[in-house]
């Protein structure tokens, strides 16, 4: 096998990877990840369809893989998932441009065996987290796991909180987003008292129920949340 082979069947690789990994994928996407023109991406997936890759053609939309296909020997639950979905944002702030290369692979590898609607709520939190390193505070929150819960699933949440004057007040929220700051883990949220969005203080947090009772999701990103509210 030659290098351009060689080259190739990473490549084919790759995309297959890519495949497992999202719901639809371009070819124009595709193309632009791997340095290779269009033309090249149309071949790759026609080989992969010979192959017997299950591949279904959207027209125009774009490519997607047959549900279960691939049926992998270790699966994560939801938890674990959004467990290392958080962890990508703080290695995404490491130095080193390799180590990133490879744990974002890694990542890509792991939402491959996960279930589709669990790939789109790993989707949706990678979106809706931000992580800013900490240098010189400890930050301590038992709510990170279940607010990602219901972030992801859209469940509304009912809170105790206390704010900076030290009044406590119960609220129902729709989670929308976890960010972290130098100094707080801070949860993004519709507040239904407010009848707005509001940043609340994990820390500050006394009490968390998730209410069976789901919300309607915000149709936006979380960059489009800063561009349109700050």
């Amino acid at each position: 096998m030659n290098d351009k082979d060689t080259k190739r069947l990473s490549r084919l690789t790759a995309i297959l990877t890519q495949l497992q990994t999202k719901r639809l994928l371009t070819a124009t996407s595709l193309a632009e990840k791997f340095n290779v023109s269009v033309r090249t991406i149309y071949r790759d997936i026609r080989a992969l369809e010979q192959a017997g890759v299950p591949i279904f053609t959207e027209e125009g939309k774009g490519y997607s893989l047959m549900e279960g296909y691939k049926i992998p020997p270790v699966m994560f639950s939801e938890a674990q998932a959004n467990a290392l979905i958080l962890a990508e944002q703080l290695v995404l702030k490491n130095k080193d441009s390799s180590f990133i290369k490879d744990y974002s692979e890694a990542i890509d590898k792991i939402k491959t065996v996960l279930r589709q609607s669990d790939k789109d709520k790993a989707n949706l939190l990678a979106d809706r987290t931000r992580f800013e390193q900490n240098l010189n505070r400890e930050r301590n929150s038992n709510n990170i796991s279940q607010l990602q819960y219901a972030l992801t699933n859209f469940f509304l949440t009912k809170i105790t909180y206390t704010n900076e004057k030290n009044i406590t007040s119960s609220r129902i929220i729709e989670p929308f987003a976890v960010i972290s700051t130098t100094e707080n883990w801070l949860l993004i949220a519709w507040c239904r008292l407010r009848k707005a969005f509001r940043y609340f203080r994990l820390d500050r947090i006394t009490k968390m129920e998730i209410l069976p009772e789901k919300f309607a999701p915000h149709k936006l990103t979380l960059q489009e949340f800063f561009d349109k509210y700050y």
